[in-house]
């Protein structure tokens, strides 16, 4: 299974509100504001006014969450230990590929 999930057409913006999300999406605001609540990813800012502010990333997040969900058929509970999964195997591969240009770095110097 891939987690990268099949995008539609973004506009690029540095925030999106919460009906622009919904549209972007395919979903009902109030499953956003749930889904805010049940996965510790998603992150609105809120503006002066009190609107939620998503940025891509929460975008992205969304978009993937909606793909276990709805076609993958994972429960909340498992699509939250599957981003949980994913943001350490995220984690893991920075830390190595840093790792790997200091190996380089040293070799460069010891050479």
């Amino acid at each position: 299974m891939s987690l990268n999930p099949q995008q539609p057409q973004q506009p690029s913006k540095l925030f999106y509100r919460i009906g622009e999300m919904s549209r972007l999406t395919g979903l009902e605001p109030y499953v956003l504001r749930y889904w805010e609540t049940e996965f510790p990813q998603i992150k609105p800012d809120k503006g002066r006014s009190g609107q939620r502010l998503y940025k891509k990333k929460d975008l992205d997040t969304i978009l993937l969450i909606k793909q276990l969900l709805y076609k993958d058929g994972f429960t909340i509970a498992g699509a939250r230990k599957k981003l949980n999964g994913k943001e350490a195997q995220d984690a893991a591969e920075t830390v190595i590929e840093t790792a790997k240009r200091e190996l380089r770095e040293i070799l460069e110097i010891l050479k």
